[in-house]
């Protein structure tokens, strides 16, 4: 599990949307972000997420809605344990478990910072692309994280999107969109604060939490779940 522990005092959550969302302005080159300001209490978390409106959110799923188990995670664009289960994990439980339709798979964001929000509203631009645009942003994260320099985080994540298909006034509508950047934060404290997860990758199976593994010990939890 990612060490970085979420921003908050016995709650789930990272960074609020006070001061307004992050986005990229359309100037080639030129990235502009908006004071990134960590929860310091439960209290304050909440304020962050009164009066947003997070039910314009896609959940994004793969899978049969009929399956007999449900597998999600929590993760982080921007997170190396995700980044490795990804590329480690999660193309034999997609080919074994997902795309039989034994086990439906849901994907939650976590935002450790705001590169790991830009990341998401580039994956997020088109839901119909997410998880390829996902599969890249995971197998080019030490790329496109680079030296964390923000501009050229900005160029990165653009030229993914591109390559997936995405076009340049698309992809400028979609970081600039404020509110549904704000959205975002808001829904992710929630459903963190929800589900009490403090780090990444968290996995929960059928609602019980288990912690990141391999993919040889996850099988044995997902057998055992369809055979219960």
């Amino acid at each position: 599990m990612d060490r970085r522990v979420l921003l908050a005092s016995g709650a789930a959550a990272a960074v609020a949307a006070a001061g307004g969302a992050w986005y990229m302005t359309q100037k080639p080159g030129t990235t502009s972000i908006a004071t990134v300001t960590p929860v310091a209490s439960e209290g304050n978390a909440e304020n962050a997420e009164a009066g947003v409106d997070t039910t314009g959110i896609t959940e994004m799923t793969l899978g049969s809605d009929d399956a007999k188990v449900t597998l999600m995670e929590y993760a982080s664009f921007t997170c190396p344990h995700c980044a490795s289960f990804h590329q480690s994990v999660f193309k034999d439980l997609k080919a074994d478990y997902i795309d039989t339709g034994k086990v439906k798979f849901v994907y939650r964001d976590v935002y450790f910072d705001q590169f790991g929000l830009w990341a998401a509203l580039i994956a997020r631009c088109d839901p119909s692309r997410f998880f390829g645009i996902a599969d890249m942003l995971y197998a080019q994260q030490k790329d496109w994280v680079g030296n964390g320099d923000p501009t050229g985080i900005a160029d990165r994540l653009r030229k993914i999107g591109l390559v997936a298909g995405l076009d340049s006034d698309q992809m400028s509508a979609c970081l600039e969109d404020e509110d549904n950047a704000r959205a975002l934060v808001a829904w992710f404290q929630q459903n963190a604060t929800a589900d009490d997860v403090t780090g990444t990758p968290t996995l929960f199976i059928d609602g019980t939490k288990h912690s990141n593994m391999n993919y040889a010990d996850l099988k044995v939890l997902l057998d055992t779940a369809l055979e219960s």
